[in-house]
């Protein structure tokens, strides 16, 4: 994990003072990707949202790319490796943290995700969910920001095989298929913070519900003190669920990643989490956008409408207004 972050407030300043998280889902950055940033520079696929991502305290993404020169292709469909330059656009959009626990960090072998450990460090993005052994893999992020202690976390439940389960004293991601040692580390990271979120990367590709074993997991996480769930993976966005006032956000959908043959592909949401109090809870919100040509752009009225109306229709307890706020039913 990477090294721990400090950004504290002067004195005077108030505890309440909002805090505000911004998640996008996948980050793609090789292929047809990677020949447009070839072509226009490493901060093409962000210029349409980097205004959104900058204004945010801290802003966490799903890196869905092993970064090195090194290694060679695993034996599987999809296989992902970007050239470290391209990790020079996340930092300048606002990257705070990437979750490196899904199935394309070990695409070309562990050199290449040491690879991107140490290009992540030279461009001063933390990582979760990976590393030299158990402990780290699971290690959360750290960070404190206007007076309030934040623990992120990173853990998938969708990797090809054992070979990528970080162990003891083995390399490798931090999963999710047991609640062990799952969640001792969960409850580890929430005795230390006052805010903490579970980055999932679970469930199945374009479909608009959860997995039955995704809620059960959601619940086991909120028990065990995380404050949101907010997953990934499935390249389409699902439906919306609170659990004893916890979102969970099952799926928000690509983000910068190559054009889909679905349309659920082309169709993500950005969102935002912002805490004052414990009085006051969590507020959150959506930013649906669009994927065009790799790059995400905010929908306009008539698409918003549509994703809003369509979050309505597959989310559990949890309502979208027209703006996008996300409450309880």
């Amino acid at each position: 994990m990477a090294t721990e972050q400090t950004n504290q407030p002067a004195q005077q300043q108030m505890q309440t003072e909002e805090l505000q998280i911004v998640f996008v889902g996948d980050i793609m950055l090789d292929k047809s990707v990677g020949a447009q940033i070839a072509k226009h520079g490493v901060d093409y696929p962000f210029q349409k949202t980097a205004a959104i991502l900058q204004q945010a305290d801290l802003t966490i993404g799903n890196l869905e790319t092993s970064v090195s020169t090194r290694g060679k292709a695993e034996p599987k469909e999809f296989a992902y490796r970007s050239k470290p330059e391209t990790l020079k656009g996340l930092t300048n959009a606002g990257f705070d943290v990437v979750n490196l626990a899904n199935n394309h960090s070990l695409d070309y072998g562990m050199d290449a995700l040491f690879d991107t450990i140490q290009h992540l460090e030279t461009n001063q993005i933390a990582w979760v969910g990976a590393g030299k052994k158990e402990a780290e893999a699971f290690a959360p992020y750290l960070t404190t920001i206007k007076g309030k202690r934040i623990a992120v976390l990173g853990l998938s439940r969708v990797l090809p095989n054992r070979q990528w389960f970080a162990g003891k004293n083995k390399p490798g991601l931090a999963h999710a298929y047991t609640d062990e040692p799952m969640l001792t580390y969960v409850k580890k990271a929430s005795e230390v913070a006052d805010i903490t979120i579970a980055v999932m990367h679970w469930n199945l590709e374009y479909k608009d519900v959860p997995e039955p074993y995704a809620r059960a997991i959601a619940r086991k996480l909120i028990d065990s003190g995380v404050d949101a769930v907010v997953g990934s993976h499935p390249h389409s966005v699902m439906g919306i669920e609170f659990y004893k006032d916890a979102p969970i956000y099952y799926s928000v959908g690509n983000f910068v990643f190559t054009t889909s043959y679905n349309p659920k592909g082309r169709e993500a949401i950005m969102v935002k989490l912002a805490f004052a109090d414990q009085d006051q809870g969590i507020k959150t919100s959506v930013i649906p956008v669009k994927i065009v040509n790799g790059q995400p752009v905010p929908m306009d009225a008539a698409g918003k409408k549509r994703m809003i109306e369509k979050l309505n229709q597959i989310s559990f307890d949890a309502k979208v207004d027209a703006d996008g706020v996300v409450t309880k039913k």
